[in-house]
């Protein structure tokens, strides 16, 4: 995909420090100018930084629209970043776990999903990364996901431990728990025996861990912890030094990380559905209370901007804070300075959002038309026709 020529955005309410105000945003050469170039026309649009969604796992229903319905991951991995971008993503890390699980989300799918991933990066109409969802309990295949983070550049990796879980499911929902085993291509003898040895090995569950933050912390990897159940959980995940709390199931949990000093993350369904859809505590009422830095997208990537728009309607804050949720805090939390604000010399990552239906019409990332729709989708494409005609 081409560049944008250089050109200035008039017309439109651009969030800037903060506020939203009337005034061109310039870009060239992919990155937020301030030059006066060759005009577009945007009146009646606001024009907001690009979306960062720090935990989205939709892909897996772009890759496997049904379980046994498997597409080539390369198509997959299309589809889901052009989704993302028709909803304001521009930066998305794709949640993959590395599990006991298997199938999809055990080590040799996550190890094929990013040699597809790095092949398709170049070619993506945003910036796509991934995310590690590991298993606490995987400790035989340390060093594999070290190698593998080491390979493919890995950044982000977030500790679950849904082990509990399984186990509980195993005793009290065996045709859940019988199709659950079938996805991962195993019987339901096969699995709860799979459970029943990672449980074993609890007492090398710590020390496994902090040999990972060890080496995380060499290679500049951001890591965290997800559903944390209690203050002391989270308490215990920050003294190893995962700092971002994902997900936190209690009050308690997330207000112990905001004490500490680490953000919390929480699901945009939650806050656009007004709950959580496994009976958690609501992202709105955490928000309320000061306890959320940002929102991802976690199932859905129409929730991001929903989120945004029920946030302002309810009051809970003025639509600069809570745009900051999905794009200026996510930024902070993964030190990533070139993004995240319309300030000059960033990255030219912004959404067209019409004032009057709300709807995203059009997606910049990088300078680069990842999406576009409805009358500003027009207008953009109308001036790069016009300066391609002009250069020629």
């Amino acid at each position: 995909m081409a560049l944008l020529p250089p050109l200035s955005f008039t017309g439109a309410s651009v969030l800037c420090d903060d506020t939203l105000r009337l005034q061109p945003l310039s870009i060239e050469d992919g990155y937020i100018g301030h030059g006066r170039f060759p005009e577009v026309d945007l009146s009646g649009y606001m024009i907001l930084p690009g979306i960062i969604d720090l935990h989205g796992d939709a892909f897996e229903r772009h890759i496997a629209p049904r379980p046994r319905a498997p597409f080539p991951i390369r198509s997959g991995l299309s589809s889901a970043a052009r989704d993302a971008a028709a909803h304001g993503v521009t930066t998305a890390w794709f949640a993959q776990c590395w599990s006991w699980e298997g199938g999809l989300r055990g080590p040799d799918y996550a190890e094929e999903l990013l040699t597809e991933m790095q092949a398709f990066e170049a070619h993506a109409p945003i910036d796509i990364r991934l995310q590690i969802r590991c298993e606490t309990h995987m400790i035989d295949s340390r060093d594999r996901l070290l190698a593998a983070i080491r390979r493919f550049g890995v950044d982000y990796v977030i500790f679950n431990n849904h082990l509990p879980e399984a186990i509980e499911i195993a005793k009290k929902e065996p045709l859940e728990f019988a199709a659950w085993a079938k996805r991962g291509g195993r019987t339901p003898e096969e699995f709860i025996k799979v459970l029943r040895e990672a449980k074993e090995r609890k007492s090398e569950v710590p020390r496994h861990l902090w040999q990972l933050a060890e080496a995380f912390d060499t290679l500049g990897v951001t890591y965290g912890s997800h559903d944390d159940p209690d203050a002391e959980t989270r308490e215990q995940f920050r003294i190893l030094g995962a700092r971002v709390a994902e997900f936190p199931i209690s009050e308690k949990a997330a207000a112990a990380a905001k004490a500490m000093g680490d953000p919390v993350l929480m699901g945009a369904p939650n806050v656009a559905r007004g709950g959580s859809q496994s009976g958690n505590i609501s992202a709105q009422k955490l928000i309320e209370r000061g306890l959320c830095d940002a929102l991802v997208s976690d199932y859905h990537y129409p929730a991001m901007i929903a989120a945004v728009w029920a946030m302002v309607d309810k009051g809970l804050c003025a639509l600069p804070k809570a745009w900051a949720m999905v794009s200026a805090n996510p930024a902070q939390i993964m030190r990533l300075s070139d993004r995240g604000t319309l300030e000059r010399g960033k990255r030219a990552d912004f959404v067209v959002v019409n004032q009057a239906t709300r709807e995203i019409e059009a997606t910049v990332a990088g300078g680069r038309i990842a999406y576009m729709s409805g009358q500003a989708g027009q207008r953009l494409a109308q001036a790069d026709h016009r300066m391609s005609l002009a250069a020629e």
